[in-house]
């Protein structure tokens, strides 16, 4: 197996190697990159040789995510971090595992043990890039079920014109204009919706992209959701999910 580094703290790197030969003496280290800059180069050129890729989140120049959004990445990544905040973002990339530091031998095994679980579940076992595509193949939910009074009824999603968070509860709003109580939480939602139909404009609201009938540009660089259904709440996409709503306004 060929095994790409991205680390740059060189003796954290030098104890991945370690554990990686320790599990197997037949890995192959292709590399050893220690910036978002220097991982792209080598991504955009090199990125068909390689069957893994650790990827440490902080790096000098920013978070390691900010690769995926120059180059598609297309073979299994392993994250490591000395924090566990970002495991909801690790998952929505090519992550298979999400290793905290100080990464344990027997932490690591775990992780390529999986790898290799998901690859013999595929007739061609050293196709890794089928094990992205089944990462990736994910099956989003397409109905919600709601109670009113001693009835449960199913809501489709696409009939959902957006979710959102009161206190230490969380609603959706369907197009009719039903609001029912719901027992997600907004974290979880995100990684249900399918992400071309819904989108998390700020920490209280996730709204339908065919339920936005007008978008505003309003003050210290925000934008003002109008939505089909005149509702009493302002919906306010916040200034650091701007530049991510355009992407997904416009993609859709």
């Amino acid at each position: 197996m060929k095994v790409v580094i991205v680390e740059d703290e060189p003796l954290a790197a030098e104890k991945l190697e370690r554990y990686l030969l320790k599990y197997d003496a037949d890995i192959l280290i292709m590399g050893k990159l220690a910036s978002i800059e220097e991982a792209v180069l080598w991504i955009t050129s090199h990125q068909e040789e390689v069957d893994l890729f650790f990827m440490d989140v902080q790096l000098a120049d920013g978070l390691s995510f900010e690769i995926f959004n120059t180059v598609k990445i297309n073979k299994p990544v392993i994250f490591t971090t000395a924090f566990d905040e970002f495991a909801i973002d690790a998952f929505k990339v090519n992550s298979i595992d999400y290793l905290l530091k100080p990464i344990l031998f027997t932490d690591l095994s775990k992780a390529l043990k999986k790898l290799e679980a998901l690859r013999s579940q595929f007739s061609g076992k050293n196709d890794v890039s089928q094990v992205v595509k089944h990462m990736t193949d994910k099956v989003f939910k397409n109905r919600f079920l709601v109670s009113l009074g001693n009835h449960i009824h199913s809501v489709k999603s696409e009939d959902i014109s957006f979710f959102f968070a009161e206190g230490r509860d969380a609603y959706l709003v369907t197009s009719s204009r039903k609001k029912y109580m719901i027992e997600y939480k907004l974290e979880s939602l995100e990684e249900m919706l399918e992400p071309k139909s819904f989108f998390r404009v700020n920490r209280t609201f996730i709204v339908n992209i065919n339920a936005i009938e007008d978008v505003l540009i309003y003050s210290n660089r925000r934008l003002k959701l109008t939505l089909s259904q005149n509702i009493e709440k302002e919906i306010i996409v916040s200034r650091e999910k701007v530049a991510d709503f355009k992407q997904w306004f416009e993609g859709n």
